[in-house]
């Protein structure tokens, strides 16, 4: 059933290119959410023995258990129906979703053909921007030509020539940070940044507004991450060229350290991170799901009466994050002593762990001489050369479901928030 209605009835139609680990779960969430009437998923090539396999690779998940179930309940019963094998045709809980089987070029999906105006491309190919439409290994521009108005990346994009700046008509977005910089008029192409980006950005953002720890000196995080599709099973040998061959180990019995862009991505949807300077790395277990940020931030301080560095401690920072989690449902706060299974599926960007926060207070000496460009004779007039400057030190920690409960439906918001600024 394709949407050939007039533009002021039609109803709106989504387009999911691959159905991966991402794509998978945003089918579930427009599923669920409703708003899309119809669905089209762009596969590119046959799957085990056709639709049945489909609509069965569809139903169950490993993590998150089957479609059904995870929509309504343990009593539920399946929600998915084949109406046409041939053409690829189903009902999921009453939405129609074609699966298109042909092409694997952006530039070939016929997108235009069922009004799917936005393409959410959750490939894991395609990251660069400045690639053209008719590149022969593909582009993310492809899907424009095909007749979508906005493509959503589901990664963070990538230009592998340094000497280009990012396109105009390009941005990374996340939503409930600076979802609200879109521009219809202006931006054709949409990364929706990563899952750790995501949950990070929702634990530095609270900071940052807030004026006693906006003064943020330095920074770091650490995300005990869950494993990826990206990762190996058992051992293997890696391609060739390739520079980080910890990820060819077994992900069943090991703990990968590796690096992440998190830190990297945070300065495109916050600016002001930029002064900071900010350190990432990640840390691989073998887990399926749920992953945690370690944030360390050291702040300026300011003395209190008794010319002790107070004015931020582990309250302080609790009370951050729990106005903000009475402000928005994107930042969840808990003393509850969690482990990592019971937040699976946990609708939040981020759930702060307050039970776990903790501050420490310190003087740092600073030796004046050593400070370049004092005016002459200052130095040789203090009483003091060296200055006792107060900081404090925090731990922050945040759990995220890295696939569904934070990152999936956090880029559905923003999925919907563009949809309805193009019409």
């Amino acid at each position: 059933m394709s949407n050939t209605s007039t533009k002021e009835n039609r109803l709106p139609v989504l387009g999911i290119n691959s159905l991966g680990r991402i794509g998978k779960l945003t089918l579930w969430h427009h599923v669920q959410r409703k708003y899309f009437q119809e669905i089209v998923i762009n596969q590119g090539r046959d799957i085990g023995m056709g639709m049945e396999t489909i609509a069965r690779l569809i139903e169950a998940d490993a993590t998150y258990g089957l479609l059904h179930r995870f929509l309504y309940g343990y009593k539920a019963k399946p929600c998915i129906q084949i109406t046409d094998d041939k053409n690829g045709k189903m009902l999921i809980d009453g939405i129609p979703v074609t699966v298109l089987r042909q092409e694997r070029n952006p530039l070939n999906i016929p997108w235009r053909q069922y009004g799917a105006d936005v393409v959410v491309d959750c490939s894991g190919s395609f990251k660069d921007p400045t690639v053209p439409a008719d590149d022969k290994k593909g582009s993310i521009r492809g899907h424009l030509n095909g007749g979508a108005k906005v493509v959503i990346h589901s990664a963070p994009f990538k230009i592998k020539n340094k000497a280009l700046a990012t396109p105009d008509d390009t941005v990374t977005l996340i939503f409930g940070i600076n979802h609200t910089v879109f521009d219809p008029k202006k931006h054709l192409l949409v990364s929706a940044a990563s899952c750790t980006t995501t949950g990070l950005a929702h634990m530095v953002k609270p900071l940052l507004d807030n004026e006693e720890t906006s003064t943020i000196l330095t920074a770091s995080m650490s995300t005990i991450h869950a494993v990826t599709n990206t990762q190996s099973v058992l051992d293997k040998l890696p391609k060739a060229g390739e520079k980080d061959i910890r990820k060819t180990r077994s992900i069943l019995n090991n703990i990968i350290l590796t690096s992440t862009g998190a830190a990297k991505a945070l300065i495109e949807v916050i600016p002001e991170v930029k002064n900071i300077g900010f350190m990432g790395d990640s840390i691989r277990v073998p887990t399926n799901t749920l992953s945690l940020i370690v944030l360390n931030a050291t702040f300026q301080a300011k003395r209190n009466g008794k010319g002790d560095a107070a004015n931020i401690d582990t309250k302080k920072l609790n009370d951050i994050y729990e106005k903000t989690a009475q402000a928005t449902p994107l930042v969840r706060f808990t003393m509850q002593q969690n482990v990592s299974t019971d937040l699976i599926g946990e609708d939040a960007a981020i759930i702060i762990e307050g039970q776990f926060n903790h501050t420490r207070t310190a003087f740092i000496p600073v030796d004046l001489s050593h400070i370049p460009n004092l005016p002459a004779g200052l130095l040789d007039s203090l009483k003091e050369k060296t200055l006792q400057l107060p900081v404090v030190h925090a731990k922050i920690f945040g759990w995220y479901d890295n696939e569904y409960g934070s990152y999936t439906n956090r880029m559905g918001d923003l999925t919907v928030y563009v949809h309805k600024n193009i019409q």
